[in-house]
């Protein structure tokens, strides 16, 4: 083996690093906001008593949850132009992601809903509050508990996930990679990075999300 490493080549370019994991974090964040209202929603209509509402909800979750993220994304970038929307890499990434953690995460909601007993909603009735009301003040905390766990899990997943995305000329971290490697003709040390960062974006946040379950959730449940 003759190929000497040198990471040393590629520290003219740790700022397009930097600004890789500033794009990773920007695009999951945004992807997550829009993921969870689309999740809220796909849980509400569910779980209505209007059936094709509750069988469209149905269907999209299922659809998302059973077929590969590359798939989604190429055939939302790819695809759609064929019926007359054509979106720019950024919004089909952003729609791609937002798509598939709606579908994960309305799963995961309707799970923390339904661990709640039927007594508390029951009670909150009792007590002459209205169905929000109950919800916000006896359902969403237990809830939240028990979902909490998943859904954090599911953020760092979908920041892994948006490397996914430099498929379709996306920006974010794997795509500034791609592009290093093509100047300096380091592979193996530019994706040896790159995994690094991935790594510690990651490592960062689940700490942080362990903090934060350890201080809001972790108290006696009787």
């Amino acid at each position: 083996m003759t190929y000497k490493f040198d990471f040393g080549a590629l520290l003219p370019y740790w700022e397009q690093f930097a600004e890789g994991c500033w794009l990773t974090l920007r695009l999951s964040a945004i992807s997550v906001l829009i993921g969870l209202g689309i999740g809220l929603a796909a849980v509400v209509c569910k779980r209505s008593g209007f059936k094709p509402v509750s069988l469209a909800a149905q269907t999209y979750i299922e659809v998302i949850r059973n077929t590969p993220f590359l798939v989604q994304v190429l055939f939302i970038f790819f695809g759609l132009p064929t019926a007359g929307v054509s979106l720019t890499p950024k919004v089909a990434a952003v729609l791609a992601l937002s798509l598939n953690l709606g579908a994960f995460s309305a799963e995961i909601i309707r799970t923390g809903i339904e661990s709640v007993p039927r007594g508390q909603f029951e009670a909150g009735a009792a007590l002459g509050l209205s169905p929000f009301q109950t919800f916000v003040s006896i359902v969403l905390k237990p809830a939240l508990r028990t979902i909490y766990p998943a859904l954090s899990g599911q953020f760092v997943m979908l920041l892994l996930t948006t490397s996914i995305v430099s498929s379709i000329s996306a920006e974010e971290l794997t795509s500034v990679a791609q592009n290093i490697d093509s100047l300096t003709f380091r592979s193996f040390e530019v994706y040896i990075v790159a995994a690094l960062l991935y790594l510690a974006m990651s490592t960062i946040f689940s700490t942080v999300f362990r903090l934060i379950d350890r201080v809001y959730f972790s108290y006696p449940t009787k």
